[in-house]
């Protein structure tokens, strides 16, 4: 347990400096903008320096938009999740205002590539571990349990707000390569970890009873035990079957570490779920 609980504080810490590396030395002195909530700081930014000469830093902005999300977030979608996910909001913050930006390149192609891929591969491995880097992610996720509707038409339209800002304030181009920045991104991270908001766990397992109890200690899901045999050795095993949101995936991967090392498990995609699904 505590293990498992370092491991989610490592991969909050490397996602966070991932991130500052990706906006300090590729996407800000590009003039190129990540997604979400840090390309909305970014424009914030760069809005207030041309229009009112007052330097506000990305960082700031950053942890400034996360902290009313931080608070609905606490009642809506539960603490710890929370808490991890605002401890790598408040990380990236801090690194973002300790790394000095530098510019490495004079290509915006690569400075938008680089960006992207290096950013998108610090939210890939928060996710993976159980958190996430706040803003829009915990903004669509409480949308979405509001009305059970995907998650994509929130971050379609707030990167598309990005986008045609970015084209506004400098050019087409840089809009273009705003645009190459978000796909790069959202390719890492469907490499890194899945993006469904919803995917169904089927487990195999010899001790159906105990995996079931544990997972039932640590998530508020139902599940379904199927009898099974397995084919080339004739075991009687059971096949428990669970739908679970991406945010609850690290939790029931360690658990079916902890109870049952051995245990098959196929991890698939859930494109809907009709009849009892807890959103809360």
């Amino acid at each position: 347990m505590v293990w498992n609980e370092t491991k989610k504080i490592i991969a909050v810490i490397v996602g966070a400096v991932l991130n500052a590396i990706a906006m300090n030395f590729f996407l800000i002195p590009a003039n190129v903008f990540a997604s979400g909530f840090t390309g909305t700081a970014q424009i914030l930014s760069a809005a207030f320096s041309m229009f009112t000469n007052i330097e506000l830093s990305t960082g700031i902005l950053v942890l400034l938009l996360n902290i009313p999300i931080a608070i609905l977030a606490w009642f809506k979608v539960g603490k710890s999740f929370t808490f991890y996910s605002f401890m790598a909001v408040v990380l990236m913050s801090f690194f973002l205002e300790v790394i000095p930006v530098l510019s490495f390149s004079d290509d915006i192609l690569l400075n938008a590539v680089f960006g992207g891929v290096i950013g998108s591969a610090g939210v890939g491995i928060t996710l993976r571990f159980g958190a996430s880097t706040g803003g829009m992610d915990i903004v669509a996720m409480i949308l979405s349990r509001i009305n059970d509707k995907p998650i994509g038409i929130y971050f379609l339209m707030l990167n598309g707000a990005i986008v045609a800002i970015a084209g506004l304030m400098y050019s087409e181009e840089q809009a273009l390569y705003t645009l190459v920045s978000l796909y790069v991104s959202t390719r890492v991270i469907d490499a890194i970890h899945t993006r469904h908001i919803k995917v169904t766990a089927m487990i195999v397992t010899k001790h159906a009873d105990e995996l079931k109890e544990a997972i039932h200690s640590k998530l508020v899901r139902g599940i379904t035990m199927i009898p099974a045999v397995g084919a080339f050795t004739g075991e009687d095993k059971y096949m428990l079957m669970i739908v679970i949101s991406r945010y609850e995936l690290y939790d029931l991967q360690s658990v079916i570490q902890q109870v049952d090392p051995s245990a098959f498990t196929n991890i698939v995609q859930s494109t809907g779920v009709i009849g009892s699904f807890r959103k809360d």
